[in-house]
């Protein structure tokens, strides 16, 4: 979720996806793909919400793990002890949904206070659906939080 001004970090492979130069415009600031360098200035300011959409089973794992191993994942990690409200939207196969790891990671995220969105595992090898993806729902989720400065439940 952005307020005007704000932009999202990004993974490497993210960059792939996205017209880096027309969000660095619109919003004033660099999008970044990669930890600061130490002495580098602090140039975003602390987020208000965070939304993970769509969100791979890597990443679910990974994150419910603990592993910080690019900028994405490290802010992950850090938001729930920063009391940022964040939301999870998945976006996996039954297959993968029916790993154990994976479903841990979902039961350690909301445990953590990660809102989990409501998206249907699509079947494997189908295309997944992404033309149904439920990006409205993660600020159907955070819009009550945001309102009242509430903490997830």
């Amino acid at each position: 979720m952005r307020r005007p001004g704000r932009t999202p970090p990004r993974r490497p492979q993210g960059l792939e996806f996205l017209d880096a130069w027309a969000i660095e415009g619109r919003t004033g600031y660099p999008v970044r793909s990669a930890w600061r360098s130490p002495g580098e200035a602090r140039t975003y300011p602390r987020a208000d919400a965070i939304a993970v959409a769509p969100a791979t089973f890597n990443t679910v794992n990974k994150w419910a793990a603990g592993f910080a191993d690019n900028l994405a994942l490290g802010i992950l990690c850090e938001a729930p002890g920063m009391g940022i409200p964040t939301v999870l939207l998945p976006y996996v196969n039954t297959a993968l949904a029916a790993h154990r790891a994976y479903r841990r990671s979902i039961d350690e995220l909301r445990e953590m206070g990660v809102l989990i969105g409501s998206y249907e595992p699509h079947r494997p090898k189908s295309g997944g659906g992404a033309d149904r993806f439920p990006w409205e729902e993660a600020v159907d989720l955070l819009t009550p939080l945001l309102r009242t400065g509430a903490e997830p439940q």
